[in-house]
């Protein structure tokens, strides 16, 4: 695809942006109500809830619920700054914004040399695939910084550190973005803005890594890939329970820590994997960051006690990164992912109420989904490791000019 293709393909974009951003704004402004439960409700009331806290100057210490790292308290408290909104219009508003600045990032990217419109158009059909989700929850705002971060990577490593770790401490797995980080620049950045914004809220605010211990405590929510056991074994006796649980629906009751602890258990052969992969990769192209990123919030999202349908964005927006490289061989995988999103949709919020009675169209939903990010990992850990690590040591190819010198000479 030439470059006079990718500006063709512009107005297209902003046309299809504008139009799906349209409908998303009209669903969380309840201009038309989405299917399922209320998405915002969560905005209007545990968002709400928790800025009244913040903006006294502490950390909602008693709310198990917290589960975020401090930065996180910026986005909490950012609909002040427009002040003429309510708190839940305001968020919105500030979501879509953020949405915006991801489609602009891309877009400015297609447009270099080696990049594609294809990332771009990866972040227009995605983000509306989850639905009205993407506005009520501030994954959208992340994965915002996370997109900056690794289209800055290349060229700008401090910045792409720095970046990485304010987005960490907004939420945790932007962290993993630098896994293919090579020099110690990003690293150097990273570590001296998450020391010094990290030392500023805890001297700052009270409480400002509560959530860790939160977080520890968490059980296997319903929508995650080892909540299928119970899903199933429901239908044979088990006597567990499903419970609005650290501010999720979560099953409770026999087995459920076994199930936690080999999710954990999943999570750092992940980890292992990912180690493993970084000590032999020998092979770093500019996409290569992306790529791994991509592979690495896969792993980690795929692999959890909780997959919730605002964690697709971060996936989505990743995806988008890596497919801005013309090189880049993360097209099947992304394709996988986007249709994970949509199955998302229909799990949450629109069939919800399935997926919490265990009943086979929520089961169902449910094989599809987690079993199209199962793919999608696999995928793109394959490529990934294709890409980078060396083959096995072997005799080098003699060059063609080589060849054909040792080759007899007819005799005359």
């Amino acid at each position: 695809m030439d470059r006079t293709d990718g500006r063709r393909q512009v107005p297209w974009l902003l046309a299809v942006w504008a139009l799906t951003r349209l409908f998303l704004l009209l669903f969380v402004f309840k201009v038309y109500v989405f299917p399922g439960p209320d998405v915002t409700s969560d905005i209007s009331v545990i968002y709400q809830g928790w800025y009244e806290v913040l903006r006294t100057g502490t950390f909602p210490l008693d709310d198990v619920t917290w589960q975020y790292p401090p930065a996180a308290a910026l986005a909490v408290l950012s609909p002040a700054l427009l002040f003429f909104l309510d708190y839940a219009h305001a968020f919105f508003v500030l979501a879509f914004l953020a949405d915006l600045v991801a489609f602009a990032l891309l877009l400015y990217a297609a447009g270099r040399p080696g990049r594609t419109p294809r990332g771009a158009w990866v972040w227009v059909a995605g983000v509306p695939l989850l639905g009205p989700t993407v506005y009520a929850r501030y994954d959208v705002m992340v994965t915002a910084v996370a997109v900056a971060a690794l289209l800055a990577g290349a060229r700008r490593p401090r910045l792409m550190g720095a970046l990485t770790a304010f987005g960490a401490l907004l939420k945790v797995w932007p962290v993993l973005l630098l896994v293919a980080a090579r020099g110690r620049r990003a690293w150097v950045s990273a570590a001296v803005t998450a020391a010094g914004v990290a030392a500023l809220f805890a001297l700052a605010m009270p409480g400002a890594f509560a959530f860790l211990t939160f977080q520890r405590d968490r059980g296997t929510e319903v929508e995650s890939l080892g909540a299928l056991v119970f899903h199933v074994a429901r239908h044979f006796g088990w006597d567990g329970q499903v419970l609005l649980n650290y501010g999720s629906v979560e099953f409770l009751g026999p087995y459920v820590e076994v199930v936690s602890t080999a999710a954990l258990a999943l999570t750092g052969a992940a980890f292992g994997w990912l180690l493993l992969w970084r000590l032999r990769a020998v092979r770093f192209e500019p996409h290569t960051l992306a790529d791994a990123a991509f592979v690495a919030v896969l792993l980690f999202t795929t692999t959890s006690r909780v997959i919730s349908p605002q964690y697709l964005v971060w996936l989505v927006g990743l995806a988008a990164v890596c497919l801005c490289f013309r090189a880049s061989r993360m097209g099947p995988a992304a394709g996988l992912v986007l249709a994970a999103s949509f199955v998302t949709v229909l799990e949450f919020p629109v069939w919800f109420s399935h997926v919490v009675a265990s009943d086979n169209l929520g089961i169902t939903l449910l094989v599809v989904r987690n079993g199209l990010l199962v793919a999608a990992t696999v995928v793109a850990a394959r490529v990934l490791w294709r890409a980078t690590v060396s083959r096995p040591a072997g005799p080098a190819p003699l060059p063609p000019q080589a060849t054909r010198a040792k080759e007899p000479t007819p005799s005359s």
